[in-house]
């Protein structure tokens, strides 16, 4: 099996493998069952595409018809299936859960295409899975031609009424969980399905155009910008790979899958083509985009929900999981968030999180909040459901259970601004009194060539083997004195900066082709002078108008700039990891009091 192909369940196998409770001693009856089945469901816009779906139900021995218990429904990242979840379902069958776990649309073995999660697809399919765990009919199969039909179920809980107060005949008391496109189907559902009663997203999207063709400034809601902004080539021929090669090996069962474009929603092929040769996505592609994207359907979204987001992520990064927590917080939806070690870009949790071989929410912080979380909403147990807003601290030491490395806060952001200048001869400065006249100018390379030698984004992780430099005359950099103590940043920082390009400010009009594209970092400065960006996060941006200022807010990071560091701001004219723009510019950025980074620092 292709290297690609075996790292593209990460996150799904960790989610798998660690969330629950201790399960039984090996020499314990196993007090669950297990039955994989094959569900006809029928989806798309028109409600006319008939699809097969697998999935592996797990359930409580102890549950019957009169003594019922809540559902669980979860499914598999990107490349994964329905067995990536096989430990979800046996923690939380042990725990009292029926457990349904699927492969999605276009994977492991179901049927159909890959269509990132759409409502009209993919949610539209876990409604019906849904409906079987509220025991209807006609939908579960014991073979995949659908001629033998399972057992009706009847030992779910239900619920009186949904969410929308009706009272519906297959009405299942049913949470959700899952990772990554794991996470974005929760959205889906619930937005379409209001007797679905509480989810779990965990490393997801808000707005795929900005998980794929991130623009940091011109943003209007949340992450979502008025300009599409540079596409992230790692990313997106990784995703693609793993998509088709899904498609080629289950082919033989579903041949339509590969046509027009192999494995993926129609409109896809030509967006990624497309991109890859300009440098971002066309108008149609982020309609389609938006439209698999909470971003687009946040009002229907009303049910109680945990975020939990990785600090190490380059695909979904923290600023995704703040969007849709300030959109859901603005609307009422209940909801807290839980900034987590791990994302995509670092696959391990810390010690204390999560742990693969032995589930205990007595001795694994985010298996407890996700415990509680369950037993709380679809068991009606008096047990809170944490604080408001917590997030994995790298530098605070501690043994056993990863409690003492989270902040914690009833409140979110959190932290106090602190604003530092953009003066002249490349200094930082703390103090508006500091700042010094003078400017440096650069030249953003053509072609969308990269120009810095950043950590590379790979699926699954990424890679800093090579050291991290910038070519000289492709960017600037503005740096402060060594910190006379640690400097705690938790949350987005900001850049307020007005540029010169006078080239650009001729072509910009034109649209997105002649407009100006920059990367905007953040490092941290060793007392030895080696730099390391935060993560690998840094913000692209796509400038409409070069002649007025520029606000850029960078992805969120958690991160200590130790006593004797330094902090340094980096803007530059390209990146390995991105396609930027396609014209040479010449840019300049002079030092002065309105030219800012603003951190949001915790004491």
């Amino acid at each position: 099996m292709p290297a690609l192909r075996r790292i593209a369940p990460i996150v799904t196998a960790v989610l798998a493998a660690g969330i629950p409770a201790s399960l039984p001693a090996a020499a314990d009856p196993v007090p669950y069952t297990v039955q994989t089945l094959h569900f006809a469901t029928v989806t798309g816009p028109a409600n006319d595409k008939p699809c097969d779906i697998v999935g592996d139900l797990y359930t409580p021995t102890s549950a019957t018809s009169t003594s019922r218990v809540p559902a669980i429904l979860t499914t598999n990242g990107f490349g994964g299936s329905k067995d990536d979840q096989a430990g979800i379902g046996r923690a939380f069958a042990s725990l009292g859960y029926v457990v349904l776990s699927y492969s999605g649309l276009g994977f492991g073995g179901s049927q159909c295409k890959i269509t990132l999660d759409d409502p009209d697809w993919d949610g539209k399919s876990a409604t019906q899975l849904i409906s079987y765990l509220g025991g209807a009919p006609g939908i579960a199969y014991t073979d995949a031609a659908h001629t033998t039909p399972a057992p009706v179920l009847d030992v779910v809980r239900h619920d009186n009424k949904d969410h929308a107060g009706v009272k519906q005949t297959y009405d299942p008391r049913v949470g959700m969980i899952g990772g990554s496109y794991g996470g974005g189907i929760q959205f889906a559902t619930a937005a379409d399905d209001p007797r679905l009663d509480t989810i779990v997203p965990l490393i997801t999207w808000n707005d795929l155009t900005y998980s794929l063709d991130p623009n940091n400034t011109a943003q209007t809601t949340g992450v979502t910008s008025s300009t599409p902004g540079a596409i992230k080539l790692n990313w997106g021929l990784g995703f693609s790979a793993i998509g088709v090669l899904d498609g080629l090996q289950n082919a033989q069962g579903d041949p339509s899958r590969l046509y027009p474009c192999p494995n993926f929603a129609d409109w896809v092929c030509p967006a990624l083509v497309t991109a890859g040769t300009t440098g971002y996505f066309q108008p149609d592609a982020i309609t389609a985009a938006r439209h698999a994207s909470v971003a687009s359907f946040t009002n229907k979204v009303t049910i109680p929900t945990l975020l939990m987001q990785g600090e190490n992520d380059t695909l979904f990064n923290l600023n995704e999981a703040v969007a849709t927590y300030k959109a859901f917080k603005a609307q009422g939806t209940p909801v807290k968030m839980v900034w987590q070690s791990w994302g995509h870009s670092g696959s391990t949790p810390a010690p204390g999180e999560l742990n693969l071989g032995n589930p205990d929410p007595s001795s694994q912080y985010e298996t407890a909040r996700v415990v509680d979380w369950f037993d709380h909403y679809l068991k009606g147990m008096a047990v809170g459901t944490g604080p408001e807003f917590a997030y994995f601290r790298d530098w605070v030491p501690y043994t056993g259970i990863a409690t003492p490395a989270y902040g914690t806060s009833h409140t979110f952001p959190v932290g106090a601004a602190r604003t530092l200048y953009l003066s002249g001869g490349s200094l930082l400065a703390r103090d508006a009194g500091d700042v010094t006249s003078g400017s440096q100018t650069f030249v953003t390379p053509g072609a969308g060539a990269p120009t810095s030698i950043n950590p590379l984004d790979v699926v699954g992780g990424y890679t800093g083997s090579l050291p991290q430099a910038d070519l000289p005359g492709t960017y600037a950099t503005w740096t402060t004195g060594a910190l006379a103590s640690p400097t705690d940043v938790v949350g987005s920082p900001t850049v307020k900066v007005q540029v010169q390009a006078p080239t650009a400010a001729l072509t910009q009009g034109d649209g997105p082709a002649g407009q100006l594209v920059l990367f905007l970092k953040i490092e941290d400065v060793a007392p030895d002078g080696t730099a390391s960006m935060i993560h690998a996060l840094e913000a692209p941006i796509r400038v409409t108008d070069v002649n007025a200022p520029i606000t850029v807010t960078l992805p969120g990071i958690v991160h200590r700039f130790d006593a004797g560091h330094s902090i340094r701001l980096v803007v530059a004219g390209g990146s390995d990891n991105y396609r930027g723009g396609l014209t040479p510019t010449p840019v300049t950025i002079a030092g002065g009091t309105g030219q800012t980074l603003t951190l949001p620092v915790v004491h």
